[in-house]
């Protein structure tokens, strides 16, 4: 291993947790199987034009079939943590009802596979893909769906609260309200545009009821996955600086401030008036037992023109690598907003859990069946060198998650970027481990080792 990789596993702290994500609809298949219900993203994915290779979810990695190949992979790879999300509508088809028991055996199988493996699990409730009888009936639009979603919670906080060491009630609410309901580029596919801020209220004050059912079934960790970035202006100009720090309110304070805090800024306050009720933000700030981060860039905003329909607008962030997927790599702002996000809210941070960081390359097998993705190696040791130095520097860091274990479906991109340290041949379901794999391995059991001399 190399010096760089040695002074990784060195720097990081001896219980630090390594790990891999990913989400039930862009890995598990069998959409129709064993009573599952559909989900919004069936819904969405069998509209044409909305995902751009035309692909869904259907079948995926087949995950739900090859659970133990991949829990194998796991198990070579060594990383002690593995985050996964439950399908809602696998578990109660229509968001409501009685448990469906097929469901139920399924993810018993999973985490049971997992604990045997000596990894540890993180599950995560809700991430995305809301059945679709839910939204039928106004979706995270109606408050009913915080009730439904509390329900669902308690059933599964009782089916496997005693196995299941970290829970995350919902993954990334601001990309669900602003994707999904202000832009339209993921399922539901609606564009409320501002009218989508409710959308985040809900799914906030679900998240807290969430978090006690959990917590009343026995759960002792439970957590959150919101997706945080450094927000930077596109230029001094006070028009861009107005609408960055407009963006960064909606983006990252929204959700930080709500759940830790349990507030609103003045001016989201103002937006949401109508739809705060009594005992939402004491419901919504619940005790946490981590803060999970899920970063991948920056964002450099601008202000919109007079005639646009918001106030700010995306600009490319200039003077750093991109991806396949064209996103920016800039391991220092992960660093930045650790030490920001810090210095902005102190003791209210509970430990910190990066639950997600990843990159697209989409380099497949040689003639001689090596993946050969050093640009992903070099992606996680330098976001994981942005995270030391982050401890270094005071910031309670607990874990890394990999975005992701494998290839997988990635939303409205379809098939056409890959995340994965295990290459995934979707005609043949074939797993080739990367060298990202290996590397990772590598570095896991470097960091074991480390942590086991005197």
């Amino acid at each position: 291993m190399r010096d760089r990789e040695r002074d990784l596993a060195v720097r990081l702290p001896e219980d630090f947790v390594f790990g891999t994500s990913t989400a039930a609809y862009q890995i598990e298949g069998a959409v129709t199987e064993d009573g599952r219900g559909p989900s919004v993203w069936d819904t969405y994915t069998a509209t044409p034009g909305r995902v751009v290779d035309g692909s869904s979810g259907a079948v995926a990695c087949d995950h739900y079939h090859r659970y133990r190949e991949d829990i194998a992979l796991m198990a070579r790879l060594g990383a002690p943590g593995y985050r996964f999300s439950i399908a809602w509508s696998r578990i109660q088809p229509t968001g409501s009802g009685p448990a469906n028991q097929k469901g139920l055996d399924f993810y018993d199988r999973l985490v049971d596979g997992l604990l045997e493996a000596g990894i540890r699990p993180m599950a995560t409730l809700f991430h995305w893909d809301l059945p679709q009888a839910l939204e039928d009936d106004g979706g995270w639009l109606n408050r009913v769906s915080i009730e439904r979603f509390a329900d669902y919670a308690a059933i599964m906080g009782k089916r496997l609260g005693d196995r299941v060491a970290d829970w995350v009630p919902v993954n990334e609410p601001n990309v669900v309200t602003l994707m999904g309901h202000a832009v339209a580029m993921h399922a539901p596919g609606k564009a409320l545009m501002f009218d989508a801020l409710p959308v985040g209220h809900h799914l906030l004050v679900a998240h807290g009821r969430a978090a006690i059912e959990l917590r009343a079934a026995g759960a002792t960790s439970v957590g959150c996955a919101n997706n945080h970035a450094p927000i930077w202006p596109a230029s001094d100009d006070p028009a861009d600086v107005g609408a960055a720090k407009l963006f960064d309110s909606i983006w990252n304070g929204h959700y930080l401030e709500g759940m830790l805090l349990g507030r609103y800024s003045a001016d989201l306050e103002m937006l949401l008036e109508d739809h705060v009720r009594d005992g939402d933000f004491a419901t919504m700030r619940q005790p946490l037992d981590f803060y999970g981060i899920n970063y991948y860039n920056p964002m450099r905003i601008g202000a919109g023109d007079d005639d646009a329909e918001l106030p700010f607008e995306f600009r490319e962030v200039l003077g750093h690598p991109v991806t396949d997927f064209g996103w920016p790599v800039v391991p220092e702002a992960l660093r930045e907003w650790l030490i920001m996000f810090r210095a902005r809210l102190r003791a209210a941070i509970p430990p910190i859990v990066i639950t997600e960081s990843g990159c697209a390359y989409n380099n497949g097998p040689d003639a001689d069946g090596v993946v050969d993705d050093q640009a992903r190696i070099d992606y996680h040791a330098a976001h994981l060198a942005a995270v030391a130095e982050a401890i270094e520097r005071g910031v309670d860091v607990r874990g890394y998650y990999a975005w992701s274990l494998m290839d997988n479906f990635e939303w409205s991109e379809g098939y056409t970027q890959r995340f994965g340290f295990v290459h995934v041949d979707y005609e043949t379901q074939v797993r080739t481990p990367k060298r990202s794999f290996d590397w990772y391995a590598d570095l896991v059991a470097r960091h074991r080792t480390v942590g086991q001399m005197p």
